[in-house]
């Protein structure tokens, strides 16, 4: 992969574990699980030659078949403060702006659950980058806001996305009046799905990974279209499509046949990804 650097590849109990780096990113993939961190001191704050690094990285997550789940995460104080301001600038922005809304294309065409793992500042571009994703865990030291309304901007992705998540009117307060939420009160909301204390943050995490592990990532892949593809349809329609899916796709494939016979046979069972 262009621009990773300090590839490593570690075998132990037939467990393929590969960790590279690149200028602000680390990688990690094990076991059907991509772990990205954010590592640009000290707010992780998005500049677009950061971006870039993401989005080649999230274009070969989706060529991964074998992929179960990715996990983003951050280092140091904050999970990621924004976008770079300076990238702001008439003759940087739209080249920032097609780069950034690049994350969301490609987040959206992931079909694996994406964890945003967030234990500090989750602010402005920050925020979109983790509302983007399908679960959110927070610290409860995490706080989350929109405040680019304070330098004159709005939040593009959050203004289609929020409403999704809290309602219009509560995203219009969010967006325009820059106030920071903790992460007590973002639960509260329905902004994110978990809010813990920080000495349980990583077993949370964990946790939650441990259970999407144990299931075939092709039957995960499934999971995830059933409930994307039919948002917003006519109940009818959406109702004959997930049938379709499950008895002309899901029924059809190994891993389901195997699941049944796993539970019969009472053992662990052992997916072929087919």
């Amino acid at each position: 992969m262009s621009g990773v650097k300090d590839l490593k590849i570690e075998k132990n109990d037939d467990v393929t574990r590969v960790a590279s780096t690149r200028k602000y990113l680390k990688i990690e993939k094990s076991e059907g699980i991509a772990r990205i961190t954010f590592a640009r001191p000290k707010h992780n704050v998005l500049d677009i030659e950061m971006m870039n690094e993401l989005n080649a990285e999230l274009e070969s997550l989706i060529s991964d078949n074998d992929l179960k789940c990715l996990v983003i995460l951050g280092e140091g104080q904050s999970w990621c403060a924004g976008v770079e301001v300076a990238d702001h600038k008439p003759e940087m922005v739209d080249d920032m702006i097609s780069t950034f809304n690049r994350i969301f294309e490609l987040i959206d065409k992931l079909e694996v659950p994406t964890i945003a793992a967030v234990h500090g500042a989750c602010l402005g571009g920050g925020m979109e980058v983790a509302i983007a994703c399908d679960i959110i865990v927070a610290s409860k030291k995490a706080v989350f806001g929109q405040p680019e309304i304070k330098l004159g901007f709005f939040p593009p992705y959050a203004a289609i996305r929020l409403p999704q998540l809290v309602g219009q009117s509560r995203a219009i307060e969010i967006c325009t009046t820059g106030k920071r939420y903790t992460a007590k009160e973002a639960k509260k909301m329905g902004l994110i799905s978990y809010k813990v204390d920080g000495d349980e943050f990583t077993e949370t995490v964990d946790k939650l990974v441990n259970e999407i592990r144990y299931s075939s990532p092709l039957i995960i892949r499934l999971n995830k279209r059933a409930v994307k593809q039919h948002l917003g349809a006519d109940f009818s329609k959406a109702l004959e499509g997930v049938s379709d899916l499950f008895l002309n796709t899901l029924m059809k494939t190994e891993d389901t046949l195997e699941g049944i016979k796993s539970f019969e046979e009472k053992r662990k069972p052992e997916w072929k990804n087919k």
